[in-house]
């Protein structure tokens, strides 16, 4: 990792758009693993890769932004500016609008079921948006909007790993139905990585999406996860009717919640000292949602 400070990206913004030099440069509060933000003045955000794995991912963003900012009900950080290599920093950068708000997963005035509704939207819309001009999904979206089958193996190792910590059976009853259908259409967008961090909200509502760093095009199924990562009980129905898609893409989409579940709880995947992916699990078994 690159330690990435104030000061480098005070000398980057100096050394390549002077007409910014005198702007204030403060870290956000809560940073990526893959990016570090900071504010640039009141109005502009700069984005760094913090390794060269993640550099791809700023580029896509930088390229596929403007074209699905223009088809979406909520704004999305497009780029103003990229940066290049310099000061000692070895990566492309980008200068992105700032856009204000808490993530979903900090905020305490949400409306869930608004969000519910809202989010739906900005994914039903995400659909529509020409694909032509996006990545197919691939390595580069850790496969998010590929057929889940691509973590089989992982979902086999991890039932093994955990074979007296969840209810193995119960487990492989979903994602053998997750394994039954395939997208029927042309591929669509998608954003990879739908989750409570990536959602700002203002006034307890959605106010943006962040983050499209694995975004592409490919199946929709992917950026379902939060009916059970999130929402409960009724909420679910009230997404399931806002996003509009088949009951087969819904099973497929709890295959990937519960591929992910399994990884993370297995250790194969980042840590989750809160629990947050055990009671997503919980989740997944209990609700398959029905569109």
């Amino acid at each position: 990792m690159v330690d990435i400070t104030a000061d480098l990206v005070r000398a980057l913004v100096v050394e390549q758009f002077p007409e910014w030099s005198g702007l204030p440069v403060t870290p956000v509060a809560r940073q990526g693993w893959d990016n570090r933000t900071f504010r640039l003045g009141d109005h502009l955000a700069v984005r760094l890769p913090s390794a060269e794995g993640y550099v791809a991912g700023i580029a896509k963003e930088d390229r596929c932004l403007p074209v699905l900012a223009a088809h979406l009900p909520a704004p999305v950080p497009a780029p103003i500016a990229t940066g290049q290599p310099g000061a000692g920093y070895p990566f492309p950068w980008s200068v992105r609008r700032w856009l204000p708000g808490d993530t979903v997963e900090v905020a305490r005035d949400v409306d869930r079921t608004v969000l519910a509704q809202d989010l739906g939207a900005v994914l039903s819309a995400l659909r529509v948006a020409p694909p032509w001009q996006g990545p197919a999904c691939g390595r580069h979206s850790c496969f998010r909007g590929c057929h889940p089958s691509v973590y089989s193996d992982e979902v086999e190792y991890a039932l093994t790993k955990l074979a007296d910590v969840v209810d193995v059976a119960a487990c492989q009853a979903v994602w053998d139905e997750a394994l039954t259908s395939a997208w029927p259409s042309a591929p669509v967008w998608f954003h990879g990585d739908v989750a409570v961090g990536n959602l700002l909200t203002v006034d307890g509502r959605l106010s943006a999406v962040i983050d499209f760093g694995t975004c592409g095009v490919g199946d929709p199924a992917c950026d379902l996860v939060m009916a059970w990562t999130y929402f409960i009980g009724d909420e679910r129905k009230v997404f399931a009717d806002a996003v509009g898609l088949s009951e087969d893409t819904w099973r497929r989409a709890r295959g990937w919640a519960l591929w992910k579940a399994l990884v993370t709880i297995a250790g194969q995947s980042s840590p989750d000292p809160e629990g947050f992916q055990e009671r997503a699990l919980v989740q997944v078994l209990q609700d398959p949602v029905s569109s």
